[in-house]
C-alpha cells in the first residue's frame, strides 16, 4: 500500500468512515470515532464526499477575559488574546486537519477568517470539539468544517490555545497524535492512527469489494443469514 498523499487520495475517492471503523474494530482499535455530536457544517454542499487529512492537534483552554484582555494594544496586557491560536493556524500545512479540543462550550472555536487562512495554506479541513461561527461565510468558501454546531460567541476573551502539535484526547477517550489520519463524512469523524494507516486502508479496500459482492447477492434475493454465514459481511 502506498503512503503519504496516496493514502489520503485513496480514502477520499474509495472509502468512508463506517468501513474504516469496522476494520479497526477487527484489529482491536475500538475507540476511534469522535463524539457523534461533531457533524459537518453543511453536508449538502460539502466540496467532497469524504474529508481526509493528517492531524494537527490543537489544545484549547478556558480563560478569564478580564485577565487576558485588559490593556491589550495599549502598552500592556496580552497582545495575543487567543494564545497560540494564530501561530497554530499559520503553521498548518497542506493536507493537514486542524483538530481542537479542551475548552468549554461557551464560545466558538472556528470561524470564517480561520477557514480562509486554512484554505489558502492547503489544509484539508477543521474538526473542533465545540462550536463554529460565521456559518454563511464558511459555506461560501466551501471549506470542510466539523463541529457541534453554530454559536456566534467569540473565544477572544474566553478561551485560548495553549499548545499544538501535541497529543490530545477527546471527552469520549479518543486520543489523537500529530500525523494521525482524520477521516470525516456525513456519518461522523474517525481517527486512523498513523502507524496503522497503510494496513487499515488496505483492509478497508478489501472490505468495500466484499460489500459490493454481498450487495449483489442481496439483489439476487439470497437470504442475509446465509450470506453472512459465507462472507462474514453485513
Amino acid at each position: 500500500m502506498a503512503t503519504g498523499t496516496d493514502i489520503l487520495d485513496t480514502i477520499r475517492t474509495r472509502l468512508f468512515t463506517a468501513v474504516l471503523g469496522d476494520v479497526m474494530d477487527t484489529r482491536g482499535l475500538t475507540r476511534q470515532f469522535l463524539p457523534p455530536a461533531i457533524r459537518p457544517i453543511d453536508p449538502d454542499t460539502a466540496p467532497a464526499r469524504v474529508m481526509a487529512g493528517r492531524a494537527m492537534p490543537v489544545l484549547e483552554a478556558d480563560c478569564c477575559g478580564d485577565v487576558e484582555w485588559r490593556g491589550a494594544g495599549q502598552g500592556g496586557g496580552n497582545p495575543f488574546p487567543f494564545g497560540l491560536m494564530l501561530r497554530a493556524l499559520d503553521e498548518l500545512q497542506r493536507d493537514e486537519v486542524y483538530v481542537c479540543t479542551g475548552g468549554s462550550p461557551r464560545y466558538a472555536l472556528w470561524g470564517e477568517l480561520m477557514s480562509t487562512r486554512a484554505r489558502t495554506l492547503g489544509a484539508a479541513g477543521a474538526v473542533v470539539d465545540g462550536f463554529h461561527r460565521d456559518t454563511l461565510g464558511i459555506r461560501k468558501l466551501g471549506f470542510p468544517v466539523y463541529s457541534h454546531g453554530s454559536y456566534a460567541q467569540d473565544q477572544r476573551m474566553r478561551g485560548r490555545v495553549i499548545d499544538f502539535r501535541c497529543p490530545i484526547e477527546f471527552g469520549n477517550g479518543v486520543r489523537i497524535d500529530p500525523g494521525d489520519v482524520i477521516v470525516a463524512d456525513i456519518d461522523g469523524v474517525v481517527v486512523v492512527p498513523a502507524d496503522h494507516a497503510a494496513d487499515i486502508v488496505a483492509l478497508a479496500l478489501e472490505k468495500v469489494e466484499g460489500e459490493e459482492s454481498v450487495r449483489q447477492m442481496i439483489e439476487r434475493g439470497e437470504r442475509t443469514e446465509d450470506i453472512f454465514g459465507r462472507t462474514g459481511i453485513m
